[in-house]
Formats: structure tokens, C-alpha cells, sequence
């Protein structure tokens, strides 16, 4: 491979809550002497990023000037590059609109569509950052459970989905796409199926698509905006480089909204509720990531991702009996169930997840995702922590000696 996904780098002391838990992470042990920690919880990767980012950000800082500044075309037409070679999708400049996060895009838009107190539709399991944030703004969250076919495969209920538009008189609904923590990609059909009811029910749509790059062999993302006229003009898209590129602690998303009201009227909302202008910093990560490098370096990630949740997925499910997961097919997160092993064993969640931390596996409670027996483990980890990691949960927590 030309780019290294071999290295682990020593992110102690570089500000880093993946590496370093602190408040944010809830499984309180400490780790066993002799076991290094490797960091398989918050949605962040332990790869170094694309090497072109970095480059551009420096070459940007050797200028000691970072005044007040205008985006420039060059971003506007990465983005647009970007969409048209990955998704196939043409957007125009106009089309495309910043926020400070994926959370505050989905915030804004539930503040133009609904009013506080309005329900709103999600699928569970639920990424624990919509939950956050829906309760912080005054919003109700409707769940409508996915199920698991005869093959493990998560689907989405669409009777169930359309009960609860009815009984809760939904206009709005968030949606996953790929889903996390699932890893769900999504079929044109499955999609076209739920913008069909959502337009029998005037129902807008807000995609959460921060996943769509992270797309593993034999899969291919299909932005929800693409399946009908109804849903081109009634969904509002976020998108961000912060998963595929690790690049979170730089701050920034965009938005892509077909509709030039709606457009407006979020732009409007999103700097009345905080200020929302990019930096000048990841204004220039952006242009090292959607570029030409960038196209090549996420091929490979990809890659790699698929090798990881390949092998992952392998050893969860021959060796770990009691415990089930459904192979991803996006993202580089595995939702573990654990019900049947905490049964078998008379373990709590609570031990069990101890277990995996005093061991140096740092991965992250489940339960927060609606669901009572989930684990949720992140796989983007250089493929030698990974087996360490598997080999560490067969050894001492799922296949332990009992005393």
C-alpha cells in the first residue's frame, strides 16, 4: 500500500480521549499492569491521516497571518468532485451550505422544520449523540426498532415506521445512512421504500451521511436525496470529513439541501443558535482531503476497514459463544449483543464491560444505543492491535478460565 495503516502513533499527551479516556468514558477500571490500552470505543480511528491534509494545514501555518478570510472556490469544487466521483451525484455550489458539526446541521434543521415539543422519528439502536442533542432542544424522539432478518441483517420496519408517523404526527424523521452503530449501507430499494411513506405523510427527512465514505467491499452508498424528486427536495444531507479522515478535533460539516428555502431558512437558524463560520484551518484539511490523494488514501482505508471487520467478525462469531453481531457493511464499528453470553456466565453488562477495560480493550458501553445487552467496538485500529485486542477477549473475558 502506498499510505501506512500499520502504525500505531503514540497519541499520549496529544490531547486525545480515544487513547486517554476521561470524562467522557464511563467504564471506570483501571487497566492490568502489563496490558497496553487500545482504544476500540469513541468513533475515531487510530491511523495516522492522509498525509495531504497535514501538508496543506502546514503549508497554510508557515503564513502567520489567520485573519478574517472567504472560503475559497477550490473548496466548493473538491466537494462538488468529490460527491459527483464517489456517489455519482451532480450538486452545485449553491447547494452546499457550512456548519460546526454534523450534531448542529441536524439541530438547525429540526429548528426550521418543527417546533420544540415536535416528535421526530429515529431508528433504533440510535447513535447516542441524536439522543444527546434531542433531548437538549426540547425535541421528542420516536423509535421505530429495526429488525434482524433470518440472516442477521438489520431492516428497517416500514409498518411500524408508519404506525408511528400516524399516532405521533411525524414531520420530521432522522436518518441514518450508512446506519451507525449498525453499519447498515442501505439499498436504492430500501430507500426509495421509505421516501415513498415519508412522501405519503409530507414527512421531511435530515441524512445523516458522515459514514458515506467508509463503505466496505461489495457495498455502495446511496445518498437518500437520490432516490425520487419528494426526497431531492425534502431532505437536507450532512456530510463531514471527520470520520473518514479522523480529523474531529479540527470542527466542521456541511450540508447539502436541494430546496433553496430550506437552504436559507438553516443557514439563518444555524447563526442564530451558535457562530457558525468554518475555520481557516479546516477550510485547508478539507482541500487535502478531497483531493486526488485524499480519493486514493480513503481506497485503501477502505480496504483495510474491510480486512479488520473481516477478520473481526469471524472471531466474534466462531469463538465468542453467546455473543452475536451482524457483519457491518459500512463504518468501522461492530454492535456486539452479549445477552446470551451474560446469561450463560451470570454476568451483568456492567462486569463484562469491566472485564474487557482491565484488559486493555477500550471499547464502549452499548446500552446508551437502546439497546440492553450492546457492545459498540471500533475496529479502526492497525490490524496488530486488532488481533491483540481479539486475542485478548478470547483469552481473558468471553473464553476465561473460570476460578
Amino acid at each position: 500500500m502506498k499510505y501506512d495503516f500499520t502504525t500505531a502513533p503514540d497519541r499520549r499527551g496529544k490531547d486525545s480521549i480515544a487513547a486517554e479516556p476521561n470524562r467522557f468514558y464511563q467504564i471506570d477500571v483501571p487497566t492490568k499492569e502489563g496490558f497496553s490500552r487500545i482504544p476500540m470505543w469513541v468513533a475515531d480511528m487510530n491511523f495516522p491521516t492522509c498525509p495531504e491534509i497535514t501538508r496543506r494545514m502546514i503549508e497554510r501555518i508557515e503564513h502567520p497571518c489567520f485573519g478574517y478570510f472567504e472560503p475559497r472556490e477550490e473548496l466548493y469544487e473538491g466537494i462538488i468532485n468529490w460527491h459527483k466521483l464517489r456517489h455519482g451525484e451532480e450538486i452545485k455550489k449553491e447547494h452546499i451550505a457550512y456548519q460546526n458539526g454534523v450534531l448542529g446541521g441536524v439541530v438547525s434543521a429540526l429548528n426550521v422544520l418543527c417546533s420544540r415539543g415536535d416528535n421526530v422519528l429515529f431508528h433504533s439502536p440510535t447513535y447516542i449523540g441524536f439522543t444527546h442533542v434531542i433531548d437538549s432542544y426540547g425535541y421528542n424522539m420516536v423509535l421505530s426498532d429495526l429488525k434482524q432478518d433470518d440472516h442477521g441483517v438489520w431492516r428497517m420496519d416500514f409498518a411500524d415506521m408508519e404506525r408511528k408517523i400516524k399516532e405521533y404526527h411525524i414531520h420530521a424523521a432522522v436518518f441514518c445512512n450508512p446506519h451507525n452503530p449498525c453499519g447498515r449501507v442501505w439499498t436504492r430499494e430500501e430507500i426509495r421504500e421509505m421516501m415513498d411513506l415519508f412522501a405519503k405523510y409530507e414527512v421531511y427527512v435530515i441524512s445523516d451521511e458522515i459514514w458515506s465514505d467508509l463503505i466496505l467491499e461489495g457495498y455502495t452508498h446511496v445518498p437518500a436525496y437520490s432516490v425520487s424528486d419528494y426526497a431531492k427536495m425534502h431532505t437536507v444531507t450532512e456530510y463531514a470529513p471527520s470520520k473518514t479522515f479522523s480529523l474531529a478535533g479540527i470542527v466542521g460539516s456541511y450540508h447539502i439541501c436541494f430546496d433553496g428555502w430550506l437552504n436559507e431558512r438553516i443557514q439563518k437558524e444555524s447563526n442564530l443558535s451558535h457562530y457558525n463560520e468554518m475555520s481557516v484551518l479546516w477550510m485547508y484539511a478539507m482541500l487535502g482531503a478531497y483531493s486526488k490523494e485524499g480519493q486514493e488514501w480513503t481506497d485503501e482505508l477502505c480496504q483495510v476497514l474491510s480486512e479488520n471487520v473481516n477478520e473481526a467478525y469471524e472471531t466474534i462469531t466462531t469463538r465468542f459463544d453467546g455473543v452475536s453481531v451482524a457483519k457491518p457493511e459500512g463504518t468501522y464499528m461492530l454492535f456486539l449483543d452479549c445477552e446470551k453470553w451474560c446469561a450463560s456466565h451470570h454476568t451483568s453488562m456492567d462486569d463484562l464491560l469491566r472485564k474487557g477495560v482491565e484488559y486493555g480493550v477500550l471499547w464502549q458501553d452499548g446500552r446508551p444505543f437502546h439497546r440492553p445487552y450492546a457492545i459498540r467496538m471500533n475496529v479502526a485500529v492497525p490490524n496488530h492491535q486488532l488481533k491483540d485486542a481479539l486475542e485478548r477477549l478470547d483469552r481473558y473475558v468471553f473464553n476465561a478460565e473460570e476460578d
